[in-house]
């Protein structure tokens, strides 16, 4: 790769990270181009040939958020470990990457306020998405066969659940630990957690 290549890579993805956490700060309407460049010293200039405007930013954002966790989920392989350990992984991978990556829930959130006006400008992320419904289909088929998980689940099912409770985990974790007087930020409650969703997806699958 050209030196010059390398550096507009660099340069790319560095503006990519700062965006995100100016828009998962501030959100859409709140973000400013000229902060973006600012933290990042550059100019708006710069910004506007990279990516266009500030909408097209945002799209990029977006895009890269949802492919974080879709990379991570392919660290499973599948195809050749136990069925029940697969979902169990599955459950604690999304787990981790979400309490890890708290921009990607507040963009995720950001997005239903505008009522996913911008995520449906992105036809790409319904590829993205259809590998995480893929995976758990596998993961259940081959369960099925060997007579572990029940018939009567699909895996949107299993997607839905697993994705609430580990939103939930940083969504609400402000809002929840005030109400109840716990920080789920806490490494033994978070390890609970953890532990917690692994738990009920293994058991809904594997109740008769």
């Amino acid at each position: 790769m050209a030196p010059a290549q390398r550096d507009a890579e660099r340069t790319r993805a560095e503006l990519l990270a700062v965006a995100t956490e100016v828009f998962a700060e501030s959100g859409y309407s709140g973000a400013r181009v000229d902060e973006i460049a600012e933290r990042t010293r550059t100019t708006k200039r710069m910004i506007y040939y990279y990516f266009g405007g500030k909408e097209q930013l945002y799209l990029a954002v977006l895009e890269q958020a949802y492919l974080g966790i879709r990379e991570a989920e392919r660290a499973i392989d599948v195809d050749h470990t136990d069925p029940v350990a697969a979902l169990r992984q599955l459950a604690e991978l999304t787990f981790d990457h979400h309490v890890t990556h708290d921009a990607f829930i507040r963009l995720v959130a950001i997005e239903n306020i505008h009522r996913g006006e911008f995520i449906r400008r992105l036809d790409s992320l319904r590829t993205v998405a259809q590998p995480a419904v893929t995976q758990l289909d596998g993961i259940l088929t081959r369960g099925r066969a060997a007579g572990s998980f029940r018939s009567d689940v699909d895996a949107l099912d299993v997607h839905l659940l697993i994705s609430s409770y580990c939103v939930f985990q940083v969504a609400n974790r402000y809002t929840f630990g005030y109400l109840f007087d716990v920080d789920l930020d806490s490494p033994d409650r978070r390890a609970h957690l953890r532990a917690m969703i692994g738990d009920v997806v293994v058991a809904w699958l594997t109740a008769r």
